[in-house]
């Protein structure tokens, strides 16, 4: 018989490509889990990894358990959020981690909309980048993630995640009200591909968008200046620093001194936003209602 609590583990090493690095994401010794996948080893007879260096790499006996471990953990999700419908167990605390503006933008208003509909139901946040907030849910250290597309994150099939889409948003060109171009009403992003660049650093995915649509529109931007803080970014622009591309959403309320900001003229960069819950906890009844919130708080947000 196989122990689902080994699968967690295989699925974590699978996610994370280390011993080390699974370990610490289940609050777990190394030696732990190299023991856990050891007895799952022997309990399917099969070799399921290769060690090479400090990395682990599945077998194909390991992939194909994978592929089951998917399913049995979607599986418990299900059970448990079926147990705790039963129970009428719309009481208690939900983890959720947002990036900063997703907080500000989405999750803040539903936990407003939760206090007036669910009291009972508690919303715990924990600010993460959009590409951070995936790993913590498949890792169990939230439940639900506020997140954003970005390259190399899980696909809208992937089997251990429930995702629910929730707006769309354009990335508008900030430069300092002295710049050349500061009079268009809408500008080429080909025309400032001679300009100093501020933008976020490699790993958030504003900085993944930026790259594309510089990419796309022939040229690679001269990064001068990184910050992750979209206020820094815009004062930087403000002082003349260099050109940025920020999220709508993030300039909203913001001071906006000696910068104009300008929509993108062709194929715009945009950012898509959506919530993610493990697969077969979606209709949990602690998360379904969060859910909910998130979508109506986010409706009308979706701008052109």
């Amino acid at each position: 018989m196989i122990d689902p609590r080994r699968l967690r583990i295989l699925r974590a090493v699978a996610d994370h490509r280390t011993v080390t690095a699974a370990a610490a994401a289940l609050y777990l010794t190394p030696s732990a889990v190299s023991q856990q996948l050891a007895a799952l080893e022997q309990e399917t007879g099969h070799t399921l990894l290769i060690r090479s260096g400090r990395g682990v790499t599945l077998t194909a006996a390991g992939e194909i358990l994978l592929g089951h471990a998917h399913a049995v953990l979607s599986q418990l999700e299900r059970a448990e959020a079926e147990l705790a419908a039963y129970a009428g167990g719309a009481a208690g605390e939900v983890t959720v981690a947002s990036f900063a503006t997703g907080i500000a933008e989405v999750l803040a208003p539903a936990i407003g909309r939760l206090a007036q509909d669910h009291p009972g139901i508690r919303v715990r946040v924990r600010d993460a980048e959009g590409d951070e907030s995936l790993p913590m849910v498949l890792d169990g250290e939230a439940d639900l993630a506020l997140a954003v597309e970005y390259r190399g994150a899980p696909r809208d099939d992937d089997r251990r995640l429930a995702r629910v889409p929730l707006y769309a948003e354009p990335f508008d060109a900030v430069l300092h009200c002295g710049h050349p171009l500061a009079d268009r009403g809408r500008v080429e992003l080909a025309a400032l591909a001679d300009s100093d660049w501020i933008g976020q650093y490699p790993g958030n995915p504003c900085h993944d968008v930026m790259l594309l649509a510089c990419e796309l529109a022939g040229f690679q931007p001269r990064l001068t200046h990184s910050s992750d803080d979209f206020r820094a970014v815009v004062a930087l622009a403000g002082a003349g620093a260099g050109v940025a591309l920020v999220p709508r959403s993030a300039l909203r309320g913001m001071e906006l001194k000696d910068t104009v900001v300008l929509p993108v003229a062709g194929p715009a960069a945009t950012r898509r936003v959506f919530a993610a819950v493990r697969r077969g906890a979606e209709s949990h009844p602690l998360l379904s209602p969060v859910l909910e919130a998130l979508a109506r708080a986010a409706a009308g947000l979706s701008t052109g």
